[in-house]
């Protein structure tokens, strides 16, 4: 009920015109995520839009590493990882565990699984959160 609320009150701004700021992109994003049953049915062209329209307005690490999974799933895993390895070299992703699992997870959907091994066992030492970190050991075992 709150999912198709948010999403009328989106289709209303919409209709008013005027550029999108920030925060409407992001809903706009979100919305395509809520209107798709299954990852296999998001219009993931559109949230790469979405992204690059973000990306102009508040461009950020985390905006482009989000951009990244999304042209990786609209492109496929090639694209999103020359998108990720740009940022390797980023000083504010250094300690940030989804940069390495989102790399890990490109790599295995490459079948480059000796490095996705390594990039899932250096997310699982950065992240805090204990069921994240067995997630990601274990995403690094099955690479082994």
């Amino acid at each position: 009920m709150l999912i198709h609320r948010g999403l009328a009150a989106l289709d209303r701004a919409g209709q008013l015109g005027g550029a999108q700021g920030p925060y409407a992109l992001q809903a706009a994003i979100t919305a395509c995520h809520a209107r798709a049953r299954t990852a296999a049915e998001t219009d993931w062209l559109r949230i790469v839009s979405l992204y690059d329209a973000l990306a102009q307005s508040v461009p950020s690490p985390i905006v482009e590493l989000n951009r990244a999974v999304a042209v990786a799933m609209a492109s496929g895993p090639a694209a999103g990882l020359a998108i990720v390895d740009a940022l390797t070299a980023e000083p504010s992703l250094k300690d940030y565990h989804l940069l390495p699992s989102v790399r890990g997870d490109l790599l295995f959907k490459l079948g480059r699984l000796p490095e996705a091994g390594v990039e899932f066992e250096r997310a699982a030492s950065l992240t805090q959160n204990t069921r994240e970190r067995t997630l990601l050991l274990e995403r690094a075992a099955a690479c082994g």
